[in-house]
Order: structure tokens, then sequence, then C-alpha cells
């Protein structure tokens, strides 16, 4: 790689929680995305849906930005368009996986993020994560086992592996875009405008082709207040604040460290279908729930104290200058 790998920096705690706790929001309102995207799916929808959804955030990013936007230098826009493209898979992955598997299983493959994305640092960097976050790892994914093991799982479908596929390419994201050189110097919202700007590109053309789904006008006007309102937290919570607080966060910290915090979107789905599913939670979904809080605490003080293989590049300069979002 010709990024420079530079180690994480030692956060203070007060600095580190300001910069965990919107990443755990983001975990929150992805966590509910699940049952929010089952409510306005279907097999038929999923990329006019997803049209509508990027279409809503979008051209409000363009008008806030539009100075910062000119300002990139076109290896910057060539840089976060590739990153732009990996998320639009991400989206098409994610969506079509849960309108064809169960939320079960959606929530437990996912999860394998936070297990794939230390991994694929260490490789990359050469360097072998400590045991003690691989170990906080390991207990975060057994706490997603019981978690999600009170709804039964299903036959292995092809939902599944479009689940483990999302899993691996949101891997791939993280890991780009703390170390994508093009996209150093340039300013969180331009990048990721021009991240889900290229995304809306995809599902547009998408939109075009025959056999793709009902089109994207025809399913917004028959949108009732309900599916209105989850398009809209889909498109302004899980999209828009979701994906700046990432790529904001990946710059402040490590891809592990916002992998593993991101992994306990399980457990926010769980809640989400009990207060607002009428899903009921066990008492191995309760051990669950309180491993993968112990998991993601013990995992946070192992990246505190240097216990992640270094990670890549995020936001700072050859010279050390971390970059403002």
């Amino acid at each position: 790689m010709s990024s420079i790998a530079l180690s994480a920096p030692v956060l203070a705690p007060r600095r580190a929680w300001l910069t965990d706790l919107p990443v755990l929001l983001v975990a929150v309102v992805w966590g509910a995305s699940y049952l929010a995207a089952k409510g306005i799916t279907t097999t038929h929808t999923v990329v006019a849906v997803l049209v509508l959804r990027f279409a809503l955030v979008v051209p409000v990013l363009v008008v806030a930005g539009r100075r910062r936007l000119r300002a990139l230098s076109a290896a910057q826009w060539r840089g976060a368009g590739l990153l732009g493209l990996v998320l639009s898979g991400i989206f098409l992955l994610e969506t079509y996986g849960v309108v064809h598997t169960s939320a079960t299983n959606a929530g437990l493959i996912i999860s394998l993020t936070m297990i794939f994305t230390p991994l694929a640092e260490a490789a990359v960097t050469r360097q072998r994560p400590s045991r003690s976050f691989v170990a906080a790892a390991g207990v975060s994914v057994a706490g997603v086992v019981l978690l999600t093991q009170g709804g039964g799982f299903t036959t292995p479908s092809v939902g599944d592996l479009l689940m483990l596929l999302a899993a691996l390419a949101r891997t791939l994201h993280v890991l780009a875009m703390a170390r994508t050189k093009a996209v150093r110097g340039a300013d969180s919202l331009s990048l990721t405008t021009v991240q889900l700007g290229g995304a809306l590109a995809v599902f547009a053309l998408l939109a075009t082709v025959p056999g793709a789904g009902d089109s994207p006008w025809s399913v917004a006007v028959g949108f009732g207040p309900g599916e209105w309102a989850g398009l809209l937290f889909l498109s302004l919570f899980c999209t828009l604040f979701a994906f700046f607080v990432q790529m904001w966060a990946v710059r402040r910290t490590s891809p592990s460290r916002v992998s593993l915090l991101l992994g306990t979107e399980p457990l926010w789905a769980a809640a989400a279908g009990m207060a607002l599913g009428g899903e009921h939670l066990g008492v191995p979904g309760l051990l669950g729930a309180a491993l993968v809080l112990t998991g993601t605490t013990w995992g946070r003080r192992a990246a505190d104290g240097g216990g992640t293989a270094p990670a890549a590049a995020r936001g700072r300069t050859p010279a050390g200058d971390a970059r403002r979002a």
C-alpha cells in the first residue's frame, strides 16, 4: 500500500467518549433500520426505495457543502467516487438480504463485520491484533449468537449469503475510508456527499434496467404516511447522520474500534423489535445483550491501550496534522 500507516493516537477518556458516543448512536439507528426497512420494502421495491432514500439526502448535502465540493481535487473526487461504489454495493446487499432472510439471521451475520475488520486490518498492516482485542470481539460475537437465537434460526438462504457479503463489504468500506490516500485533505462533509451521490447514481441507473422492480415514482405515489415516516428515518438518520459520523470517527480512532462499537447493532435491533415490533427477549437473549456490552467495553479499553494492530492512516497527514470534519 502507498498510504502511510500511523499508530492510533491514545485518546484521553473524555475525548474518547466524545468520539464513541456518536458511533454508538449510529449503531442504535442502524439496529432500528431493520424494522424500518422491512416495513417499507419488498422484493420488487428494493432499488426504488434506495433511490428515494438517497434522493432525499444528496440534494441537501450538495446545497449545504457546495463551496467545499468545489475545493475537491480531481483525485479526491475519484477516490470518494470509488468509495461510493463500495457503499452502493453495501446497501444493495443489505437491503436484498433483509428482504430474503429473517431479521435474526441478518442481525447475526452482519455483526461479523467486527471480526472481519480487525482481521483485515491486521493482514494489511502485517501485525497481529492483541489477544485482548480478539478475545473481546469473541465475547461480543458469542453475545450476538445468544441475543439473536431467541428468534430461532432459519435454513441458510440466499439472503444469508447476501448479508455475509454485506459484512465483508462493510469491512472493505471502513478500511478504504481510513487508507485511501486520494481522499486525504478533504473534509468529511464533501466526501460523504460524493459517496452518497455516487451510490444514488448507481441506484438510479439500476432503476432503468428492465426487471429491476417497481419504479421510484410508482413506489413514492403508493406510500402512505407510515411508509414516508420510515423512509425519512432511513434517509436522515440511517444514511446521512450514520455515514457522516462513521467517516468522522474513523479519522480520530481506529477502524477496528469503530467496527467494534458498530458491532452492538444487533443489540439495538433486538431492542427496537421488543419496543416497536412486539418481540420478546428471553434469558439467553438477556445474557447475550450483557456479553455484547461487556465485549464492546473490553475491546474499547484494549484499543485505548494500543491493544489492536496499528490502524491505517485515518485523517492524519504524514506530518501528523489531524483534519477537521
